[in-house]
């Protein structure tokens, strides 16, 4: 059982401890290093010197409060009998530059117990060169001898690291045993990597060449020499791999200067993510001008640091993609990895071709996920921004708002917020791009089905205090949002995301919703002001008579007048939907029956009038810029239908007919030939017979009142005369049929 040693006492010096123990105990214990790392540059004694004289605070001592190693080296060969040499694992002496040991650091004193001052025996002069001899001998012995841990340690410091490597190569081959010397050899191999990877840190930092990298690449291959022959060092201690843990320190020292540029950047992304490219710019370009060239060209040492650099910039950017981040701090962080990196960093013609072939710092996988987040978090702001918007220029419609301001309080605002984010979105991809303007559509369809809806009611049920006047002027207003509406759909629909199309659709649905709804208000007290002049029309006065005619135009025409607050393309619409409603109401009285022709004389004074207020109308609706000009060659197609004579001729204006207007039904073109006075079976039959082919492709589906593309929709609005039903019961009395019938004029 081994003996218990007693630990000393506060007063007493502790044997274990070098610079606490008294001299007389010192020399006889062997000093490791691993209880002399307190020494000199290398840090602090664990306790303080003992109180009283001797070093120490003061001014015979060290102000650090420890120990120098040369007294402690002095007093060991003083106390030695016969001055009797150590191994290099126990001889601590004075620190001295590489190649003048013990010429200077043992010439106060001799092997036989002088001191070499000539005091000695009294007869120097008669010792003459032998002494002299002797001593230039030991002197060689020497410095051929490995040097002391701390002797190599201090070599570490003053970095003259190719002398501390072949020093520790030296105690290597002197190391028989792996156990305290093979811990003193790692802890020297430790402190020599140190250095090493310091004065390469240095190296990149300073920006310019410094004499060091020669020795620390010298180091280098001396030590992969080392390993590729281990037999010389005991077993564990070989190989280190100094190459690899250069590239693992390269690594490192990566992430150490990017997180220092990154802390300097004051919390904000932006100004973190410019400091970290300007950082690997700048450190990347000293590799390559600096630090490679001292590497032989199979170190690859550019490329080495290149890696290191862009695995910690990967680092960073992750840890900054895990953030809980918002729009703008999205977006800075998308731009920068995917459009700023590649033009400033790749883009650099030193720099760039180190790091393309690494691929972008952010995973493929990372990016995707930054832009369904941003996707996902603009598309929640601006939805929020539209509905607080609508709702607010809701409350403002009932107020005496200027058109100007109602439609930049509106479809300007809205298009600029959507607009900032359909620009931004393609410079950093154009697949980010295609999915914003996607997600930004969809938000826009349900922002318009809105104020479809909120449109319709406004317009439905306006404000009792509101005048009609008023509620034109804001109809207007309205409505010339749609074209500001209706092309920024256009634009987001021509990114060509495979969904784009319906919702376009569904976006131009409502635009014409709100369209109509806002024609019909302003168009409703003109037709209201024409219905009575209307009426007048086809009848006995109407054929020598223009009064009613003349009404007609002159309401148009004032009305015309007042929608000059309105846009072009809504103007447009809103007139050519006042041109076909006009040439509706006026052919309808033609083809109901109103006016009977029983001579030729009589349809020809209605064809001069039909042609005389055709012309009119053409040349009115001309004016007013109407979009529909098809729409003029209505009355005289059904003119011709009335002046014609031969059968034949008939036959080719109904195909004519026909054709331009491919609705057109049997039945009108019967209401036409009672009103010139066919009455003929064979020829109504010939006549009718050109249109048996358009009845063969069946009923034209009826079009909406409004519909601003209509596709030449016009006698499928009319209403056509039914034929007479056999009712399904027998009625008691017959009235006269004198009595009933309608009295007709007949001209």
């Amino acid at each position: 059982m081994p003996l218990l040693r007693k630990p000393p006492r506060e007063d007493e010096d502790d044997p274990r401890d070098p610079f606490t123990a008294s001299p007389e105990s010192r020399f006889r214990r062997r000093a490791t290093l691993d209880l002399l790392v307190g020494l000199g540059p290398f840090g602090r004694s664990r306790r303080g010197a003992p109180p009283g004289p001797g070093p120490g605070p003061g001014p015979g001592g060290d102000a650090r409060g420890r120990r120098r190693s040369e007294d402690l080296g002095r007093r060991r060969r003083k106390e030695e009998p016969g001055g009797s040499k150590r191994g290099s694992w126990l001889r601590l002496t004075v620190p001295t530059p590489w190649g003048q040991r013990g010429a200077g650091a043992e010439r106060g004193g001799t092997g036989d117990g002088t001191d070499g001052t000539g005091a000695g025996d009294g007869d120097g002069a008669a010792q003459g060169t032998d002494g002299r001899g002797k001593e230039k001998e030991k002197e060689k012995e020497k410095e051929k001898e490995p040097l002391s841990v701390l002797e190599i340690l201090e070599l570490i410091q003053r970095r003259e690291l190719e002398a501390a490597d072949e020093q520790i190569l030296a105690l290597e081959a002197e190391c028989a045993s792996p156990g305290r010397h093979a811990r003193d050899l790692a802890l020297l191999h430790r402190a020599l990597q140190a250095q090493l990877w310091a004065a390469l840190a240095e190296a990149v930092n300073a920006a310019r060449p410094l004499p060091l990298l020669r020795s620390v690449v010298r180091v280098l291959q001396r030590e992969e020499a080392a390993d590729r022959s281990p037999a010389r060092a005991p077993a564990g201690l070989r190989p280190r791999r100094l190459r690899q843990r250069w590239h693992e320190a390269a690594a490192r020292a990566a992430a150490e200067r990017l997180a220092q540029a990154a802390a300097a950047g004051g919390g904000a992304l932006g100004a973190e993510l410019e400091a970290l490219g300007a950082r690997v710019l700048r450190d990347l370009s000293a590799v390559r001008a600096h630090v490679a060239p001292a590497f032989p060209a199979a170190y690859e040492a550019a490329a080495v640091y290149a890696r290191g650099y862009h695995r910690a910039l990967a680092e960073r950017l992750g840890s900054a993609a895990r953030r809980a981040l918002g729009v703008t701090e999205l977006y800075v962080l998308l731009e920068w990895s995917g459009g700023a990196y590649g033009r400033e960093v790749l883009g650099n013609p030193e720099v760039g071709p180190l790091l393309q072939a690494l691929g972008p710092p952010l995973p493929p996988e990372t990016q995707r996920s930054l832009e369904s987040s941003c996707i996902s978090a603009v598309k929640a702001k601006v939805e929020a921004a539209l509905a607080q918007e609508l709702q607010l220029s809701e409350d403002s419609w009932a107020e005496e708002v200027t058109n100007q301001e109602l439609q930049e309080g509106l479809a300007t605002r809205v298009t600029g917020l959507l607009r900032a984010h359909v620009d931004r979105a393609p410079q950093i991809s154009a697949e980010f791009g295609r999915e914003m303007a996607q997600s930004l559509l969809g938000v826009l369809v349900t922002f318009l089905h809105s104020f479809q809806r909120k449109v319709e009611r406004f317009l439905e049920a306006p404000n009792d205090s509101t005048p009609t006047d008023g509620t034109g002027a804001r109809a207007m207003a309205l409505v010339n949002c749609c074209p500001t509406f209706r092309s920024f759909t256009e634009r987001l629909a021509q990114f060509g995301h495979p969904e784009g199309e319906e919702l376009r659709r569904q976006a131009q649905g409502a635009l014409d919703k709100v369209t109509r709804s806002c024609n019909q208000v302003l168009t409703q007290r003109l037709f209201e002001d024409l219905k009575p002049y209307f009426n007048k029309l086809m009848k006995r006065k109407w054929v020598t008579s223009s009064d009613a005619f003349d009404s007609i135009v002159m309401l148009i025409t004032s009305f015309a007048q007042k929608l000059c607050p309105l846009h072009p393309e809504p103007y447009q619409v809103l007139v050519s939907e006042v041109h076909r409603r006009v040439l509706l109401a006026y052919v309808r009285p033609l083809l109901s029956g109103r006016v009977v022709c029983t001579s030729a004389k009589a349809r020809a004074r209605v064809a001069a009038r039909l042609s005389d207020e055709a012309r009119q109308l053409r040349e009115l609706f001309s004016r007013l810029d109407s979009a529909s000009p098809w729409l003029d060659s209505v009355v005289p197609r059904l003119r011709e239908l009335l002046v014609l004579e031969d059968t034949a001729a008939l036959q080719m204006e109904v195909g004519v007919l026909a054709r331009d207007f491919p609705d057109v039904r049997r039945e009108h073109v019967a209401a036409v030939l009672d009103a010139r006075g066919l009455r003929s079976p064979s020829a109504r039959h010939e006549i009718l017979g050109v249109l048996r082919d358009v009845e063969r492709g069946g009923p034209v589906a009826p079009v909406e009142p409004a519909s601003p593309s209509r596709h030449r929709a016009f006698f499928a609005e009319l209403p056509v005369p039914g034929a007479g039903r056999c009712l399904p019961f027998q009625l008691p009395r017959l009235v006269p049929m004198a009595r009933l019938r309608r009295r007709r004029p007949r001209l």
